[in-house]
């Protein structure tokens, strides 16, 4: 599914025009992409968890050369699964 299709799914649900419908998903993604930039951690009941964890510095090998090379330590958003969300998507 595409950030179209979304919009377009939210549209037809709620009755919302299109581009209201992309206003609001937009306004969705804009809102938890800052609220990650901040550090915070976002809750969506029933959904899952987004959060930013620290990923360490290490040593790597590039496969081409054999030569190693070193990877700083990064910040990285992760996502988590709801229960609620696993058993929907396993449900057969």
């Amino acid at each position: 599914m595409t950030k179209t299709d979304l919009v377009n799914a939210v549209a037809q649900k709620t009755g919302l025009k299109k581009k209201d419908a992309d206003a609001a998903v937009s306004a969705v993604f804009d809102s938890i992409t800052a609220a990650l930039a901040k550090g915070e951690e976002v809750k969506l009941i029933g959904f899952g968890s987004f959060a930013v964890r620290q990923r360490a510095a290490r040593i790597a090998r590039n496969i081409r050369t054999g030569e190693t090379i070193s990877i700083p330590a990064a910040k990285a958003p992760v996502f988590r699964a709801a229960s609620a969300l696993k058993e929907a998507v396993t449900r057969k």
